[in-house]
């Protein structure tokens, strides 16, 4: 929903749900889902190139930096740092491409991802990285579809590719035209994240945590789907257990209680002096300050904004 002012210039959007703050340096867990939950996903040599592919290239262009992925049938999830709070535009880079090469494979032209954006919660420490990281890869096995994250068909990252260097990714052959002005190749790096001396310290303890989510997933799922019947599921497809409605959308993540209340508490501050400079903005007031995060405003109407020089 957007108006004009005066009835001229750009629309100026009306925000129907929390502004997102975008601040540099930020460590997410991002997460996005397909359309109507179904598994357009689904692993594939097609999805797993594409992926992959588009992955490197918007991290590479939007300087974000990649630390563990995981790629289910009908979502996805990411652990990253953004050092230039530029995550929204790697978010709809990544987003698009992987949406149009996609649905060309599958010969469909429907929106690909849900309706609702894409969900990033801020890790606020190290050990917060280290927990969603390991959720992040042991979802195979916590959505009781394979006994170990090492088996799952599609892409998914592993705590001894962090650290290990570049790897070497080639343009898939499907979908993206060699003329189009893409790169045949691009590298893609899982760094160490904010808050490790090494990546071998993050890798140990990744490693650790991932063993222990795997098992306590393995003792509580009974039986797996397997490789073979993922492999037999139709994008059409969808899980058979019903979504749960007017879930919670976390901002951010902390194990410890008071890091977390601190946190809220800048979340908080964030949303209320938003709230009274949008105010101010719509009523026609000179020199507004929007505080520091402030980011659609900011990107396409040049509000000026705390901390952006």
């Amino acid at each position: 929903m957007s108006r004009v002012l005066g009835g001229t210039g750009p629309a100026i959007p009306t925000f129907m749900t929390a502004p997102r703050q975008v601040l540099p340096g930020i460590t997410y867990l991002v997460t996005r889902r397909c359309a109507q939950r179904q598994f357009l996903l689904r692993p594939s040599q097609i999805t797993n190139d594409v992926f992959r592919y588009v992955l490197a290239l918007a991290a590479r262009r939007y300087g974000i930096q990649v630390h563990a992925y995981c790629v289910l049938s009908n979502h996805y999830h990411l652990v990253v740092t953004d050092p230039d709070a530029r995550l929204p535009r790697f978010q709809q880079f990544l987003d698009a491409f992987v949406a149009r090469a996609l649905n060309a494979s599958l010969g469909r032209w429907e929106a690909f991802w849900a309706p609702n954006s894409f969900s990033a919660v801020g890790l606020v420490t190290p050990s917060d990285i280290v927990d969603k990281a390991a959720y992040t890869l042991a979802n195979p096995v916590a959505a009781g579809l394979v006994r170990s994250a090492r088996l799952w068909p599609g892409l998914c990252s592993s705590p001894n590719m962090v650290g290990a260097g570049e790897l070497r990714v080639r343009r898939p052959g499907h979908f993206f035209d060699p003329r189009g002005g893409l790169p045949e190749s691009v590298t893609l790096e899982l760094t160490t994240p904010p808050g490790f001396f090494t990546a071998e310290a993050f890798r140990e303890q990744l490693a650790a945590a991932l063993a222990e989510r795997e098992a306590r997933a393995g003792q509580a799922a009974g039986d797996f789907l397997g490789v073979k019947r993922v492999l037999a599921q139709r994008p059409t497809d969808r899980p058979r257990s019903v979504e749960q409605r007017l879930r919670l959308n976390p901002r951010v993540a902390a194990r410890d209680q008071w890091k977390r209340i601190e946190a809220l508490g800048r979340l908080a501050s964030f949303l209320a002096s938003y709230r009274t400079a949008l105010r101010e903005w719509h009523a026609g007031k000179e020199g507004v300050l929007f505080p520091a995060g402030t980011y659609l405003l900011r990107v396409a109407h040049g509000v000026a904004c705390a901390g952006s020089g």
